[in-house]
């Protein structure tokens, strides 16, 4: 997608803080999940190129956790959540409440545990942008995968129907007391379905 041809300055900024809001509300959902405080720093939110993407992140061989979901509906789109392999790992030990540094490798319990709470953010995720909107949007059932990130992300976005120019990214840290992991969150759609979103909460 062509930021600088398809969207306005003034409806980069407002889907920007449709992504903040977003994300408080699957991190709110995430503090539900383990029970327990989870903060989170201000999710810094823009328009990356493809290749650039890939290098924010930690390079084509740098292996992530990744749950993905299509958003269906009024708008359509495809959801991600990723995280590096350290922040897999803390957050692992997070959610099962094992000292930092327990977890190593991603186990079948691990894998299972790093799943739920991809599917619990990209769900709260999406749920929020349709509360929001009023629009109608069906979240498919996530996928997620341990794999490169040079794999990954590709395939994704080709499952998605859609490659394209420049991504929406959303990059924050969650923490809860001296844990901390790191994620980022993808969103890809057309310009189309997000002017439509964008029409629906009256920003022109």
């Amino acid at each position: 997608m062509s930021e600088s041809k398809e969207l306005s300055p003034v409806r980069i900024d407002a889907l920007r803080e449709i992504g903040n809001i977003g994300m408080g509300n699957a991190l709110t959902a995430l503090s539900q999940l383990v029970n327990k405080k989870i903060n989170m720093t201000v999710p810094e939110t823009r328009f990356y190129p493809f290749e650039e993407v890939i290098t924010r992140v930690g390079g084509q061989e740098e292996l992530v956790a990744c749950v993905s979901l299509r958003v269906l509906g009024d708008v359509q789109g495809t959801a991600m959540f990723v995280f590096d392999e350290p922040s897999t790992y803390t957050l692992v030990d997070l959610l099962m409440g094992l000292p930092e540094g327990t977890t190593t490798e991603l186990d079948e319990m691990g894998q299972s545990a790093v799943q739920k709470v991809g599917n619990v953010l990209t769900g709260s995720f999406a749920s929020a942008i349709s509360t929001m909107s009023q629009l109608k949007l069906i979240s498919t059932v996530p996928v997620f995968a341990f794999d490169m990130l040079g794999a990954v992300l590709p395939s994704v976005m080709i499952a998605s129907g859609r490659i394209e120019d420049k991504v929406l990214v959303i990059e924050n840290s969650i923490f809860q007391s001296n844990k901390e992991v790191s994620g980022h969150f993808f969103f890809f759609a057309a310009p189309e379905d997000l002017n439509k979103l964008l029409d629906s909460l009256g920003i022109s």
